[in-house]
């Protein structure tokens, strides 16, 4: 699917023609340059390699600074591969925003909010106080008996337990566009989309 890498700006809600309150996210999106071209000839597929957010040239290796020559371009941040695009585009084009139209449905994907290492009630949404069950005795948000005894005597795999939660990458799908505003390279897109501000995303249409 074509698209754009962006960055999340935050969130606010904007009134609609029925004034009705809808939260949104607003996203700064592009512009991208393209900074690979793949082609069925040489890769076997068909894909643009587009890139974001310049990179200051202390933070860029040799081999980096090579392939971002070749386009034109400085070096960049986040570098992503899109499939599908309708019209036809070279090495050092630029992407904007334009892509996208009000009204229409895109995907978004980014990386969730990192929590660190979290209890069984935080990550798995265990009873805990007040719906205290057996096995836990006086620690009410502790994970209870975890594997029967005789037999198999041991834990299944999958067992929902503590742990790391949060920082993966999740998908948001069908997020509607309700506005493009082209001058500052911002899209409103309903609802929450993954991610803290400030981090990537990437929008696919």
């Amino acid at each position: 699917m074509s698209g754009l890498i962006g960055r999340k700006i935050g969130m606010t809600s904007i009134f609609d023609e029925n004034g009705k309150n809808i939260p949104c996210t607003v996203i700064e999106a592009g512009p991208c340059v393209v900074t690979q071209v793949r082609t069925n000839a040489i890769d076997g597929y068909e894909a643009l390699q587009l890139g974001f957010d310049d990179k200051t040239e202390k933070h860029t290796v040799k081999a980096e600074e090579g392939h971002f020559k070749k386009a034109g371009t400085a070096a960049k941040k986040k570098v992503v591969e899109f499939q599908g695009f309708d019209a036809e585009f070279k090495l050092g084009d630029s992407i904007d925003v334009n892509l996208f139209a009000e009204g229409e449905f895109v995907d978004v994907l980014g990386t969730s909010k990192g929590k660190g290492f979290q209890g069984v009630v935080k990550r798995h949404g265990f009873g805990g106080v007040g719906q205290a069950t057996h096995g836990q005795h006086n620690r009410l948000r502790a994970p209870g008996s975890v594997g029967a005894s005789s037999y198999p005597s041991r834990v299944f795999k999958g067992m929902r337990m503590a742990g790391r939660m949060g920082g993966d990458n999740v998908t948001v799908q069908n997020l509607k566009v309700l506005k493009v505003v082209a001058e500052k390279n911002l899209l409103v897109i309903k609802g929450c989309v993954p991610g803290c501000k400030n981090s990537y995303v990437i929008i696919q249409k």
